[in-house]
Parts: structure tokens; sequence; C-alpha cells
């Protein structure tokens, strides 16, 4: 989350007030595409979340608009317009819409950042005190200098507070010594890691590509002619459906299977088999034939739901 804070929040006031430091916004708020409007209209359900005590929601929420406000700005490249003498008019345009569309989302964030809010009144020159102002663009105000906001918190950071955390909890001892302290406790086999070892490393954007959803097994049948596979058809929330091709004959019932809840990889490109088109695909542990185990959500999970 702190990753997230600094890079795609913070982030957009970092790449835009600097070009427009010691000037003011436009006098009249440019047209944005919808963009601070679709925000605005956010904020209701945002503060019903608040209220709700759904915060990772609202969260989540928040950081998707900011998400489409560093869009904007990558789309349209301020660093490139400020070289060229005739696009400075321009140049304040796309400016003043980032500075407003980051706004909006520090005012959302506000109930559990109040020192970033602080930190981006003074920087626009307009205390944020009211959820209402989310609802109205800032013009014309003063942008003043760019400092500082926040710091991108380190791993080594982390641990230290982790230890510390550790060394300040008294009477530890007094823990029920029963209690699992490592793998080791549970005689946890390797043989699973050597059999199948870690795949090599990824980034957070290429676990991002694979869209994992909750899916609910509304159909299972038999594959005439195949030895180990079974057609699913899954259902992802209202209307919208996956017919997939699944290796787990061996392992389960067709009539076992129909109502269950399953993960399954959502965007995956379509792939025509002997029996039909493969629209996706389960997820599943183990080494395959008998021992495959489907992995299964949560009580609560509803279909359509992203795994994250």
């Amino acid at each position: 989350m702190n990753a997230d804070l600094v890079g795609k929040v913070v982030n957009i006031a970092s790449r835009c007030a600097r070009f427009i430091s010691g000037k003011t916004l436009s006098d009249v708020y440019p047209e944005d595409g919808g963009r601070f409007q679709q925000a605005a209209e956010a904020g209701d359900r945002i503060a019903e979340l608040y209220e709700q005590c759904e915060y990772s929601q609202a969260m989540r929420e928040i950081l998707q608009l900011a998400e489409v406000a560093n869009k904007f700005v990558e789309d349209a490249q301020p660093w490139l317009l400020r070289k060229e003498e005739e696009k400075q008019e321009q140049l304040r345009d796309v400016c003043s819409i980032a500075l407003n569309l980051f706004r909006q989302v520090v005012i959302y964030l506000s109930p559990v950042l109040p020192e970033l809010a602080k930190k981006t009144g003074e920087l626009l020159d307009d205390t944020l005190s009211s959820w209402e102002q989310s609802k109205t663009p800032l013009t014309g105000n003063k942008v003043n200098k760019f400092s500082h906001m926040m710091k991108r918190i380190e791993e080594e950071q982390v641990q230290k507070m982790v230890e510390e955390s550790r060394e300040a909890e008294p009477n530890e001892e007094t823990e029920s010594q029963d209690a699992p302290t490592s793998a080791a406790n549970w005689n946890d086999s390797a043989q699973p890691l050597i059999d199948e070892p870690l795949a090599e490393e990824c980034t957070i954007d290429d676990f991002m590509k694979v869209d994992l959803r909750v899916a609910r097994i509304v159909e299972a049948n038999h594959v005439e002619g195949a030895d180990k596979l079974l057609q699913l058809t899954l259902s992802l929330g209202g209307e919208t459906t996956r017919n997939v091709f699944a290796g787990i004959k061996a392992a389960y019932a067709p009539e076992d299977l129909v109502g269950r809840l399953v993960v399954c990889v959502a965007n995956l490109k379509p792939r025509k088999m002997r029996f039909g088109l493969s629209e996706g695909m389960i997820c599943a542990s183990g080494p395959g034939g008998k021992d495959v185990f489907l992995l299964t959500p949560d009580t609560g999970a509803l279909p359509g739901q992203r795994v994250h």
C-alpha cells in the first residue's frame, strides 16, 4: 500500500506541480473527458464504504481513481509540452487537471492520511477541510513549490519495526508452548518443491496480467473420447460464463462439482481443442491423476470477484 501511495498518488503531484510552480491553476477548469466528474460521483460511494467500515474496498476504489489520473498524465506528457513555447497554456491546463484529480484522491484519503491532506492544501494554497471540496474543481489558485510528501518504506525498515515490536512484548515466555513456531511443527514435506521447483521470479506487473476470478461451476460433463478431461461451464456472475476443459476426471465426478466455487484464469486466450473451445483454466494443485486438488475460495467469496 505504501508503494502504491508513493508511486500512484504522490507521484501525480510530483510529476506536474513543478511545471507550474509559482504560477496559478487555469482560471477555468479545462475539459478533461469527464474524469473529474466521474471521481466526484465516486465520492459518495467511497464515503459510504468508510461509514460501513469497508476500508479495504474504499482504498481499492480510491487507488483506481489515482490510476485514472496517472494514465491522464502519461498520455498528456507535460514534460514534453514544457519544451515548446507555444504550448505553455496547454501545459497549464494539463497540470491543472492532474492536480485537481490528485486533490480529489487526497480528499478521499484524508480520513486515514491527514498529514498528506495538510501538505496538499499547502501545495495548492487551499486547506482541505471538507469532503464536499472533492465535487468542485480548484481554479486560479497559486501552485506553491512541491515539497516531499511521503517516503517509500524500505524492507529493512519493516523488519526493524517487527523486531522492535517483539522486544517490547512482555512475558513472551508465557505464550503457550504448544503453539507452532515454524514450518517444522507441521511436518510439511519438502518433496512438492523438489518435484516442481519455484518458477522464475516475476514482477507485480507480470502477475497482474493474469486475471484470476472466483467462478461457480454451473455445469459439469464427461467429454466423449477424452480420458482425462471434464467439460465445465463456469459462471462469473450475471450472464458471463466460460467454457473450460479441465484435466480432473480422475479426481472428481461431474455431479460433485456443480455449484462449487473455484478460482479460474478468466483472461486466458481461448484455445481450440478437438472437443471444442476452451476459454479459461481452473486453478488446482497436485501432481495429477487422482492427486488433483481444486483451489476453493473461502466462505463469502462471490463469482466474478478478482483474486488479488
